[in-house]
């Protein structure tokens, strides 16, 4: 086994799509009455997009971007504000 860390990277800043994206999805789940981070924790662990509603088009807003490009994003905003 390698002992060398991986490096990921993904090319291209999406990160305003993101940002609208998460806004829209977040605020279709709120308006359906389901808890929005219990569904999006679903989502990224499973993968299985019935975590999110297909209210006002949701879930097939959140399966136009990548995953891995929706966490890089999330975990990068959240880290520049630690």
């Amino acid at each position: 086994m390698d002992s060398n860390t991986c490096k990921f990277d993904l090319s291209g800043d999406r990160t305003a799509d993101v940002h609208a994206l998460m806004s829209y999805v977040l605020s279709a789940l709120k308006e359906k009455g389901y808890n929005p981070i219990n569904q999006l924790v679903g989502y990224f662990i499973s993968g299985d997009p019935t975590y999110i509603t297909n209210y006002k088009g949701a879930r097939g807003l959140i399966k136009r971007i990548d995953r891995d490009e929706l966490l890089e994003v999330i975990i990068n905003d959240y880290c520049s504000r630690l």
